[in-house]
């Protein structure tokens, strides 16, 4: 039993949840004080490298999201198994953890391939991919700021996949997609912050991540949004030092293997 079951359906859930955990999670990175001696570039940095003002980014996102929504709910009715009174078989917890594995696999496998071609393909990476590196410095609410065809290609397209591939339920996509949507907001905040389970939990985190939002990284650390595997399969993966600045924060140096 989960707390919205009698309030509000599964399908509903997964369709508004991630966007609501998406704007909670990045709003708290938002609000907080400044965090300077946490910061992966200084505040300077990202006043003169992005190229992008802020609420241009909160546009490109939400416009993002109605896409998402719109996708997951159309996904949600195509595939819903429920009976004549609404109800859905749940399978076993550890039927759900193995979906939840594979989900996070395949958006990995889907998510590497699409965005390495986006660098790879002049054309799509000039037109299409560039729109999310204009963020040279990344921070926690432009995680979602792509090109609409990006936005559908690689995110909106790619859970759907996830979610078809694995077999889960509505239920428990409402709870692997806000999963994802967190891991991906936490690997663009800009930030270092001590206790960070992903950063405990997760090489591809967000020191990685950041090797490739800097001009010298961007043909490395493709991997997104949870494993760093095919980085390292495929001989993209560049590793880092994590150095404390004297001025205060963190500066993330690339290290080749």
């Amino acid at each position: 039993m989960v707390f919205w079951e009698g309030y509000v359906s599964d399908e509903a859930m997964g369709t508004v949840a991630p966007v609501v955990v998406y704007w909670l999670y990045a709003g708290f990175y938002q609000l907080l004080p400044h965090l300077d001696k946490y910061r992966l570039h200084t505040r300077k940095e990202e006043e003169e490298k992005n190229a992008v003002p802020f609420v241009s980014v909160v546009r490109g996102v939400l416009f993002q999201q109605f896409v998402q929504a719109t996708v997951a709910k159309l996904l949600f009715l195509l595939t819903s198994t429920a009976d004549a009174s609404g109800t859905t078989i749940q399978p076993s917890v550890p039927v759900q953890l193995a979906q939840f594995i594979v989900a996070m696999l395949v958006m990995d496998t889907w998510q590497y391939f699409v965005h390495r071609f986006m660098h790879q393909n002049k054309f799509l990476y000039r037109h299409v991919h560039s729109q999310h590196h204009r963020l040279v410095v990344p921070y926690a609410i432009g995680a979602l700021y792509n090109h609409p065809l990006e936005g559908l290609l690689l995110d909106t397209f790619g859970g759907a996949i996830s979610f078809l591939v694995s077999g889960m339920t509505a239920r428990t996509a409402v709870i692997f997609f806000c999963f994802a949507v967190i891991k991906t907001v936490d690997d663009h905040c800009g930030l270092w912050l001590p206790g960070n389970i992903f950063h405990i939990f997760f090489w591809n985190n967000s020191a990685y991540h950041d090797i490739h939002h800097q001009l010298q990284g961007t043909k490395y650390n493709y991997s997104q949004p949870f494993f760093a595997n095919w980085d390292k399969l495929l001989g993209t993966h560049m590793a880092y030092d994590l150095l404390k600045r004297p001025e205060g924060g963190f500066e993330v140096r690339l290290k080749k293997d």
